[in-house]
Parts: structure tokens; C-alpha cells; sequence
């Protein structure tokens, strides 16, 4: 099994993997809508549109591990980030990235290290994770990084399938 055949479910209750979003490298990440960092899917929206033409997908995992930042239902956090954010890119249901309920797909995850050579738990909303069109984890950056950053950017545009 690789990361992309862990399965999922959409933010609609349907069953889905990550390999059905057809080969596309992926930019994976924990959000929350009540976060001071809830801005970033502006961010993250916009490379969603610059790439998305190119065979690359934003994928958002709501989280209510962090301060309790994502209190809502499926349905408030889908209407809050495409009526504030216009988010285009797809949600999954609302999971644990750490501790005993931690999802399958954030065990594999939290395994590969960040720039500074650290791996394990995710430290807040907004981690996020570049996959290959492979399935391979090849980036980790931590929260404080800005979606737009040039070393997110440079690492998507290396990613992006041929």
C-alpha cells in the first residue's frame, strides 16, 4: 500500500484516496477556520489556481487538535472556506494528525523530516506536505511557512508531472 491508496473520505462522507486525484502532485494540509493562521488559504487558494492546469491539487484535512480551532460540521467548514476563502481544492473529513486517532495517512506523514531534519508529530494548523505524482512524501514544511514561499513554490514546480 502506498500513500496514495490509504483511504479516505471527502468532506461529503464519500470514500476516496488520494490516488484518485489522477497522478497530480499533492500539497497536503491540515487546516482550521479559526486559526491565526486561517489566512493562509488565500495562500493556499492561489496555488491551487496557478497550478492546478499543471497536474498539481491543494488537498485540506480539517483538524480540531490545535486549540479547538475547527469546531464545525462538514457543512460550516465547507461554507466558511469557499464563501471567505473561494476554495476550489478538496477537503476530506475532519481527522486527528496526532496522538492515538492519528489517520493512517499523517502515520506515513510524520515520518518524513522538514528542512532541519525533523520528522514526527505535526505542530499546529496549517503543516504541510509536498507528494509526488508517485506518491512519494518529498517536503515537509511547518506551519509558519507561507503557502506562496519560494522554497514551497520551487518545490511544487519541481513536482509538477511532466
Amino acid at each position: 500500500m502506498t500513500i496514495q491508496d490509504i483511504p479516505l473520505r471527502t468532506l461529503a462522507g464519500e470514500d476516496t484516496t488520494l490516488g484518485s486525484l489522477g497522478g497530480k502532485a499533492l500539497l497536503v494540509v491540515n487546516v482550521a477556520s479559526k486559526c491565526g493562521l486561517t489566512p493562509q488559504y488565500t495562500g493556499l487558494e492561489r496555488l491551487q489556481e496557478r497550478y492546478a492546469d499543471k497536474g498539481f491539487s491543494v488537498v485540506g484535512f480539517p483538524c480540531n487538535q490545535f486549540g479547538g480551532q475547527e469546531p464545525g460540521t462538514a457543512e460550516e467548514i465547507e461554507t466558511f472556506c469557499s464563501t471567505t476563502y473561494g476554495v476550489s481544492f478538496p477537503l476530506f473529513e475532519k481527522i486527528d494528525v496526532n496522538g492515538e486517532e492519528r489517520h493512517p495517512l499523517y502515520t506515513e506523514l510524520t515520518a518524513t523530516a522538514d528542512a532541519e531534519g525533523a520528522a514526527g508529530d505535526i505542530q499546529w494548523n496549517f503543516e504541510k506536505f509536498l507528494v509526488s505524482p508517485a506518491g512519494e512524501v518529498i517536503g515537509r514544511f511547518r506551519p509558519m511557512t507561507s503557502p506562496e514561499d519560494e522554497t514551497i513554490v520551487k518545490a511544487i514546480e519541481a513536482a509538477l508531472p511532466a
